[in-house]
C-alpha cells in the first residue's frame, strides 16, 4: 500500500544523548541482491534486506518480469533465478522504477540485451526529470532501441536487441552505469571491457566475484573489469549490513550536537563509500572504526560518533565519487561550522532527484547562512551553531530524500520553526530514520 504524503514540523532543539542504534539496510546492495538473484541460476538467499519504497519498486518490477520472489522471515527473501536472458515482458508492460534512479539504470541494463523484451519505462515525478542520455547512448551501444529518438527522460520505450555485442567502456564517477553496462555485457557475445578511470562504488563487481568464468577484475594501473557474456551466474547467499549514507545524519548530528555520543552498529565500510567520514575525519571529527569484518566481499563494522569541534571542510572533486549521496548532510556541517568550506567538482549534483547544490542553497539562506555556487566550485560560509527559532525554513515538494533528511537535521540543531514537505520520500532509502531520530530525542509533527 502506497505511503500517504505528509509534512513535518521541527521547531525545536535537540539536547545531548548517549546512543547506539542501528540503521537500515543498504539500499544499493539490497537492490543489486534481487536483481543479479533474479539472473543467476538457482535460489539466491538474501538477508537483512532494506524494505524500503525504491526496493520494494525492485521486487515489483522483477514480478513483472516473470521472477518468482518469496519473502522468508524479517527481511529475509528467496529469488527463484532462472539465469540470463530469462526475463520475460508481457506485451504492453509498464515498469515503474518509482523514485529509484539505481533501479531504472541497472534494470535497464539488463532488460536492454536480454531477447524480445519491450517495455515501457517510467517512474515518479521526480525520477521522470532525471536525465537519461548517457544511460539510453551506452545501451544503443550494445543494440537497444529507445522510443522516441533523441529523447531522454522518462517515460520511454524500450525494445531490446536480439543480437547484443560486448562494448569497451570507460568508467566515470557514475557507479550506476558502470552496473549498467556489466550487467548489459554479461548476456552480450563477446568481451565487455569496462576501464575504471575513476573508482566508484563496486558493490557489483563484489556480488559477481565468484563467477570467475565470466567474471575478472584485474588491478593495474587502473581497474580493469572483463565480463565474457553467455554463460551463467551462480546464486548468491548474501546479508546485508547497514547502509553508511543513511547513518552519515545521525554521525553529522552528533558530531555538532554538544556533550553527545553515539554507537552505531554494523555498518557498510565499503571503502568507495565511506569518503563522508575520511572528510571529516581530516577535519577533526572523533569518528572510529571497530569490530571490524568482512562478509561476502564487503566490509563492515561499528562507527563510533563523539560530539567535535571542526575545522571548515575542504573537498576536491577526488572525493565525489565516494561519498555522492553524503553532500547534502556535508553542506549542513558546513554551514554549522564557522570558517568558509569549499566543495570542488560537484556539478553532477544538479541531476539527483533534485537540484541538490540549489535547494541546499535555499535552506541555509532561509536562516541567514551564505553560499556562492560557481562553475563547479560551492562555499559556504559557516557561522557555527546558531539560534533559529525566529527563522523560518520551507522545503517544498522535491521528492528528494536527502534534502529532507538533511533539512531536519539543521531544523533540531538550530532550532528553526521548518516544514518539510513530501517527507515520505525519505522512506524510500530509510524506512526508520523518524523513528531512530525520536528514539534519539528529536521532537517533530507530522502534518497530513
Amino acid at each position: 500500500m502506497p505511503i500517504k504524503s505528509f509534512s513535518l514540523r521541527v521547531k525545536q532543539k535537540i539536547t545531548p544523548f548517549s546512543k547506539t542504534i542501528q540503521v537500515d539496510s543498504d539500499k544499493s546492495m539490497s537492490i543489486r541482491s534481487f536483481l543479479i538473484g533474479s539472473i543467476s541460476q538457482n535460489i539466491t538467499l538474501t538477508k537483512n534486506v532494506l524494505e524500503s519504497d525504491d526496493v520494494i519498486s525492485t521486487i515489483k518490477c522483477l514480478k513483472k518480469l516473470g521472477v518468482k520472489i518469496l519473502k522468508k522471515g524479517s527481511k529475509s527473501y528467496h529469488i527463484y533465478g532462472k539465469g540470463l536472458g530469462s526475463l520475460y515482458a508481457k506485451k504492453n508492460l509498464i515498469l515503474n522504477f518509482g523514485n529509484s534512479g539505481t533501479l531504472a539504470r541497472l534494470l535497464t541494463g539488463i532488460l536492454s540485451t536480454t531477447p524480445s523484451i519491450e517495455v515501457k519505462l517510467t517512474g515518479d515525478q521526480s525520477l521522470k526529470k532525471r536525465n537519461m542520455r548517457k544511460l539510453i547512448e551506452l545501451m544503443e551501444e550494445f543494440g537497444a532501441t529507445f522510443l522516441p529518438k533523441k529523447k531522454y527522460y522518462f517515460p520511454l520505450k524500450l525494445i531490446s536487441t536480439e543480437m547484443p555485442l560486448g562494448i569497451d567502456y570507460k568508467a566515470g564517477v557514475s557507479a550506476q552505469l558502470k552496473s549498467a553496462v556489466i550487467f548489459a555485457g554479461l548476456n552480450s557475445y563477446g568481451k565487455t571491457s569496462v576501464l575504471e578511470i575513476e573508482k566508484s562504488r563496486d558493490h557489483t563487481e563484489n556480488m559477481l566475484l565468484t563467477n570467475s568464468q565470466n567474471f575478472k577484475v584485474r588491478n593495474e594501473k587502473k581497474k580493469i573489469i572483463e565480463i565474457n557474456g553467455r554463460k551463467f551466474l551462480k546464486p548468491l547467499n548474501i546479508n546485508i549490513p547497514g547502509d553508511p549514507s543513511s547513518a552519515a545524519f545521525f554521525t553529522a548530528l552528533t558530531l555538532l550536537n554538544k556533550k553527545s555520543f553515539l554507537k552505531i552498529k554494523n555498518v557498510g565500510l565499503n571503502n568507495t563509500r565511506i569518503g563522508f567520514y575520511k572528510i571529516l575525519r581530516e577535519r577533526g571529527a572523533k569518528i572510529k572504526f571497530k569490530n571490524i569484518k568482512k562478509f561476502n566481499n564487503e566490509t563492515r563494522g561499528d562507527i563510533i560518533i563523539k560530539s567535535s569541534k571542526l575545522k571548515p571542510l575542504y573537498t576536491s572533486k577526488k572525493y565525489y565519487v565516494n561519498s555522492t549521496d553524503e553532500y547534502p548532510i556535508l553542506f549542513v556541517i558546513a554551514a554549522l561550522t564557522k570558517g568558509v568550506s569549499v566543495f570542488k567538482g560537484i556539478e553532477d549534483l544538479a541531476n539527483k532527484e533534485s537540484n541538490r547544490i540549489k535547494e541546499m542553497q535555499i535552506a541555509l539562506k532561509q536562516i541567514g547562512i551564505k553560499s556562492i555556487f560557481k562553475k563547479d566550485e560551492l562555499k559556504i560560509f559557516g557561522t557555527g551553531i546558531i539560534d533559529a527559532k525566529n527563522k523560518n525554513i520551507l522545503v517544498p515538494n522535491l521528492g528528494d530524500h536527502r534534502i529532507c533528511m538533511s533539512t531536519f537535521i539543521l531544523s533540531i540543531l538550530t532550532g528553526a520553526n521548518t516544514k518539510i514537505k513530501n517527507f515520505e520520500t525519505v522512506f524510500t532509502s530509510s524506512p526508520s530514520f523518524l523513528k531512530i531520530m525520536k528514539y534519539l530525542g528529536a521532537k517533530y509533527e507530522i502534518q497530513r
